[in-house]
């Protein structure tokens, strides 16, 4: 497919999400119906998320595998000629796996919720909040310009929000409030810092400032930049200790919040750091790359051990709060690839990113599955003699989670070996100028990190397929997985085994765009 095609593709693919919000709330949603409204709007988004798949998955066929780290589908239009800020849109081989990841998981989610709605509102908000959503990270992952990443990146935020304070759970009001306020609160940092470079180097185009590599900014202001641009994107990673608005939202969220907020929005911040501020600072980067290494290792050992806490018996721990604690962890390991500043590192980051995206979304799919049943996600509800043992009551659902879990942990063979694993060899010998024995400490203690993160799945998986006391037959049965769960769980397992068997597909897409950024060329 030819570049002006791929075009039209990017641009339908960012546009048909937000006319799809403003679908959404017609009175009726054109061209749909159903038994009544609400069913024919949550057809309608099955419906736009479906068709932006398709769009994805042309994209990516379209896409010239052969130069992955060429800008392609690529619009540059003049918009506010007095602040020189371009419409620019364009697709590489890191930017391509999230477009398509986003794609994926929104449309899994709006047919999840097509049969089984959160409890809440009108499904028209519903539908036209998860669209506009969709729209701002398919957005963040593909305009060129720094004041469109930034509109783009605050865009996500309002429908987040709202998701989870009209159709979320427990404390959903507070916890939305936290994640509005310390989201805002990096953002308005993180712009100061894209204000800066933008203002110093004299555009905002992220591919020119990516090929300049820091060469027309000084050594202060690329410290500054990276500073400001580095606490806001670490909110939304999220980076120890600014994660403390995670485990809240997750828990409140409804199940496909969730999935998306750990599937998609957390990456975000990851992608800003590659994107922008290993290439355009990298001088600052390499000031801050061990404080970043860091605090990413101390947050792969809190994120185990708060895991651990939450999984013992009598503790009460939430089993969503445990799979959101342990974002924190995985997380770490992408920030620890992309502080190391070696093409082994950053690949590890960017495999790792996609890999959490498919195994912790079918995760938080799982747990609401499980919340569904028990009407609970207390662990000690699980396990104990009220809930005991999954493996016999619901076998098929009980093998999804141990499967996911042993994914999640990152066994061999698994989407979530790779990344990890790539991102602790680029750690071991990091990029020219950084202190090889602090980076062997950071190794060292990643590697202990992964073993902590097999003791609190393998726990996890012990007391809530298996039960506290290993009984499977006193209980009666519960529903198995039911043919929507099967279609909205599926992509997600098998795109987890295919990533792990065969991970050169995407490497092949990340390794030389990955140089590219690296090298300033």
């Amino acid at each position: 497919m030819n570049d002006t095609a791929l075009q039209y593709v990017l641009a339908a693919l960012l546009v048909l999400p937000l006319l799809g919000a403003v679908g959404a709330l017609l009175p009726a949603p054109p061209g749909l119906k159903g038994r009544g409204p609400d069913q024919a709007v949550l057809r309608h988004g099955v419906t736009v998320t479906g068709a932006v798949l398709v769009l994805a998955i042309v994209l990516a066929a379209g896409f010239d595998h052969d130069h992955p780290a060429k800008m392609q589908a690529t619009t540059d239009l003049n918009w506010i000629s007095a602040l020189r800020i371009h419409l620019h849109l364009g697709v590489d081989g890191i930017s391509l796996p999230l477009l398509v990841l986003t794609a994926l998981l929104t449309f899994l989610c709006a047919l999840y919720s097509y049969f089984k709605m959160p409890e809440g509102p009108s499904p028209k908000a519903f539908v036209a909040l998860l669209l506009l959503l969709e729209g701002g990270t398919l957005a963040t992952f593909a305009v060129l310009d720094l004041m469109l990443f930034f509109l783009a990146f605050e865009m996500v935020l309002i429908p987040m929000y709202f998701l989870i304070a009209r159709w979320g759970g427990g404390e959903r009001e507070k916890s939305a409030l936290r994640f509005i306020v310390y989201t805002l609160l990096g953002s308005v940092i993180m712009l100061l810092g894209l204000l800066l470079i933008g203002v110093k180097a004299g555009t905002f185009d992220m591919v020119a400032l990516a090929t300049d590599n820091g060469s027309s900014l000084s050594h202060s202001t690329q410290l500054l930049a990276v500073l400001a641009i580095g606490v806001g994107l670490a909110v939304k990673a999220p980076m120890w200790p600014l994660h403390s608005w995670l485990p809240d939202a997750h828990t409140a969220a409804p199940t496909v919040g969730s999935v998306l907020l750990a599937g998609v929005l957390l990456k975000m911040g990851t992608y800003g750091l590659v994107r922008i501020v290993l290439p355009m600072a990298p001088d600052g980067m390499h000031t801050f790359a061990p404080y970043l290494a860091a605090f990413a290792v101390v947050g792969i050992v809190y994120g185990s051990l708060a895991c651990l806490a939450l999984a013992r018996q009598g503790n009460g721990g939430d089993l969503k709060r445990l799979i959101a604690y342990s974002s924190v962890g995985h997380m770490g390991f992408v920030l620890l690839g992309i502080a190391s500043m070696t093409p082994t590192g950053v690949n590890g980051a960017l495999f790792a990113n996609i890999a959490h995206g498919l195994i912790t979304g079918l995760l938080f799919f799982l747990v609401g599955a499980v919340k569904d049943r028990y009407g609970s996600s207390d662990l000690d509800t699980l396990a104990g003699r009220t809930g005991a043992a999954l493996y016999g009551r619901a076998p098929r659902l009980g093998g999804l989670v141990a499967f996911a879990a042993v994914a999640s942990l990152g066994l061999p063979g698994l989407a979530g070996f790779w990344g990890e694993m790539l991102s602790v060899f680029g750690a071991f010998k990091p990029a020219d100028g950084l202190s090889r024995p602090a980076y062997l400490t950071f190794t060292a203690v990643a590697a202990f990190g992964t073993l902590l993160t097999a003791a609190y799945l393998l726990v996890v998986v012990r007391r809530v397929c298996m039960g506290d006391r290993g009984t499977v037959d006193a209980q009666p049965a519960l529903a198995d997985v039911r043919g929507y769960e099967f279609a909205a769980w599926t992509p997600l397992a098998a795109l987890t085994v295919l990533a792990g068997l065969w991970p050169a597909v995407l490497l092949g897409l990340t390794d030389p765009a990955v140089h590219t950024l690296l090298g300033g060329n």
